[in-house]
């Protein structure tokens, strides 16, 4: 008797293959990203859907979606704050934690001021706006590995560089792909927005023991149909610059 396959039309077993090949993860499959030994550089941007001047830098930011360094060398992460709330237009994917975080780092630096679109480069501010400026790093910063698992539940395991010494805290967020929103009111009224990279949640544990681990649990998605992300980082305790970091799609 001939098998199954052999009775199917060609046309049929291809349709099948490529649904196959195109397809995400199953559900309930593992998704594991790791760093290699040199730092991969963690890409912040803070912007606000009240702010006119964002647009450009999202869609320099969604461009990343198609630069082969993505994951690789750069995870990028976008972080919406709140304090442009109050011209008219509410963003709904900003936090007031995401305003602090942009505050701790202008303290950081020196500074008592925050504006959008603000890129931090490894927890530094960066103006170039330019990749090319973002060298390879040759540096040990030790390797970074996350295992996802259910698309929710993330083991992060940190080796440090050798004789590196301290206390390691990690750090997951979960990053929201494709973000449409019709603003209405305030400086970008009548604009069509989308965002990539977008922290939709943001959790944090120690690491402790000889091999630094933790194990954080995302929310689940509430967007669902549309692609979402995972970027780790590690970082010193009670220290918010990145020493390395990795990330893909879920």
């Amino acid at each position: 008797m001939k098998s199954f396959l052999s009775r199917m039309p060609l046309s049929l077993i291809c349709s099948i293959t490529w649904g196959l090949l195109v397809a995400g993860p199953a559900q309930g499959a593992e998704l594991t990203v790791t760093s290699g030994p040199q730092q991969t550089h963690l890409l912040e941007l803070f912007s606000s859907e009240g702010c006119s001047s964002c647009p450009p830098a999202e869609e320099w930011f969604s461009a990343l979606r198609q630069n082969p360094r993505l994951w690789k060398e750069i995870v990028p992460v976008g972080f919406h704050v709140d304090y442009w709330d109050g011209l008219g237009w509410p963003d709904s994917l900003a936090k007031p934690g995401f305003t602090g975080r942009q505050r701790n780092y202008a303290a950081s630096w020196g500074s008592d001021t925050v504006y959008t679109p603000e890129f931090v480069l490894d927890g530094r501010e960066w103006r170039a706006r330019d990749l090319a400026s973002i060298s390879k790093s040759v540096d040990d910063a030790g390797t970074l590995t996350a295992v996802i698992r259910e698309g929710r539940q993330v083991e992060i395991t940190y080796q440090p560089p050798k004789g590196a010494t301290g206390h390691w805290q990690a750090h997951a967020a979960l990053l929201g792909m494709n973000i449409a929103s019709d603003v209405k009111a305030g400086e970008n009224s009548g604009r069509h927005l989308v965002h990539d990279f977008a922290v939709l949640s943001l959790q944090d544990a120690a690491m402790p023991g000889e091999t630094p681990r933790a194990t954080l649990v995302l929310p689940a998605n509430r967007m669902p149909g549309r692609q979402t992300a995972v970027a780790v980082w590690v970082t010193q305790e009670g220290a918010q610059a990145p020493l390395q970091a990795a990330g893909g799609f879920l």
